[in-house]
């Protein structure tokens, strides 16, 4: 152990001395995780409002049970939504189109309307046809959408009501001319309700961040592996193999050195982008732990890596090719489970998957909700690392 530990010291010292180890470590994770936040993250703190116009031509019971109880009700229930009157049809349209724009400047513009005509009240509870227009821009296609989702939703209720009040009549029972209007704007007896609960995704500081971490430790991790490679280059390991040490102790002294240099680049970046960049990564704890795993993992992968690689130079090439896969597909770049699929699926292969929603349970829980991302990051590690021995092995039995 001492003399795995003499080369691990020797390497550390090595690497710590080589400019390539801070870029590749700290300062271009650091740099495009500041990039990707500033410019992703005016986008994802939007919040989305709208205003409502409504036209109400009728001014009869069944009108007011909609702008009432619907519209009121949703404004209440959903922030930046905002219903105000309007005079006609053509003052609606007008304000339609000037409040179209996402970049429009016109205080007076509105979202979407509705319009209620004249004698709506009256047809509704002869049970006769009525119309409920909604007045719309292709500009503002989400607005005219949450538009006609209310209204259809109120003209679903309407019919419900009316197709009540037939089968009781049928049945020989009798109603007032009111009951129709009583009946609509009668509350809900079932209202589906929402209940917020902690969130399990990152916001977009922290998930960039964690997106560059995660890609560029693989690339850490293998300075310290790629040295056994360069000695083989430069002759120095065949001084080695002649000292009396382990070959054992060798190739334990790199993987040690591999390790100490990513908890070292994770450290710094956890630290860093949270003063800096404002990431919330979560209970210190619960960062540690993952942190531990998430280096195992990447220095057994990049372990195996090297061992493949003749060169290296070819080692260099590989460690590029398959550092770009596992981050593509782990969800270092956008969030793999959106997409769906086959890269939903490829992702559970991926350390960087495991380790971004670990992080994410961490968010949304206790510290032990880290426990089983952490164990498959560890498996991860430890199977590569198996794989890898038996690889590195063919290196220094010469």
């Amino acid at each position: 152990m001492r003399d795995a530990l003499l080369i691990a010291g020797k390497d550390l010292r090595r690497r710590l001395r080589d400019r390539s180890a801070y870029i590749v470590g700290i300062i271009a994770p650091l740099g495009l995780a500041a990039i990707f936040s500033f410019v992703f993250n005016p986008i994802a703190s939007t919040h989305f409002t709208a205003t409502f116009g409504v036209v109400d031509q009728d001014g009869g019971e069944i009108a007011a049970a909609f702008t009432d109880r619907m519209l009121a009700g949703f404004a209440a229930e959903q922030e930046g939504i905002t219903i105000v009157p309007v005079e006609s049809v053509d003052e609606a349209r007008r304000r339609v189109e000037a409040g179209s724009g996402s970049l429009s400047d016109s205080e007076n513009g509105i979202s979407a309307a509705f319009v209620i005509p004249a004698g709506f009240s009256a047809a509704v509870q002869r049970g006769e046809a009525a119309t409920l227009e909604v007045i719309g821009s292709p500009a503002s296609s989400t607005s005219a959408a949450i538009a006609e989702a209310l209204a259809s939703r109120f003209a679903d209720e309407v019919t419900a009501v009316n197709l009540e009040m037939r089968t009781y009549l049928a049945s020989g029972g009798s109603i007032g001319p009111d009951t129709v209007a009583e009946a609509v704007a009668f509350p809900a007896p079932v209202v589906v309700g929402s209940v917020s609960v902690p969130t399990r995704r990152l916001d977009s500081a922290t998930s960039m961040t964690v997106g560059m971490a995660a890609m560029f430790l693989f690339y850490v991790t293998q300075l310290g592996v790629l040295g056994l490679l360069e000695e083989r280059r430069d002759g120095t390991l065949d001084r080695l193999l002649v000292a009396p040490i382990r070959k054992g102790s060798i190739l334990g002294g790199k993987a040690i050195a591999s390790y100490v240099l990513g908890l070292l680049s994770m450290t710094v970046l956890v630290v860093a982008s949270t003063y800096l960049l404002g990431a919330d990564w979560g209970n210190p704890v619960g960062v540690a732990i993952l942190v531990l795993a998430v280096t195992f993992s990447a220095v057994g992968i990049m372990a195996v890596v090297s061992g493949i690689a003749k060169t290296d130079e070819q080692a260099n090439t590989y460690t590029a090719v398959v550092a770009i896969a596992l981050a593509l597909l782990g969800g270092s770049f956008f969030p793999v489970s959106q997409v769906g699929g086959f890269l939903t699926v490829a992702s559970r292969f991926t350390p960087h998957a495991w380790f971004i929603q670990g992080l994410g349970d961490l968010a949304a829980g206790h510290v032990t909700d880290v426990l089983p991302a952490a164990g498959i990051l560890v498996g991860f590690g430890v199977v590569s690392g198996a794989l890898a021995w038996a690889v590195l092995r063919k290196v220094v039995d010469r």
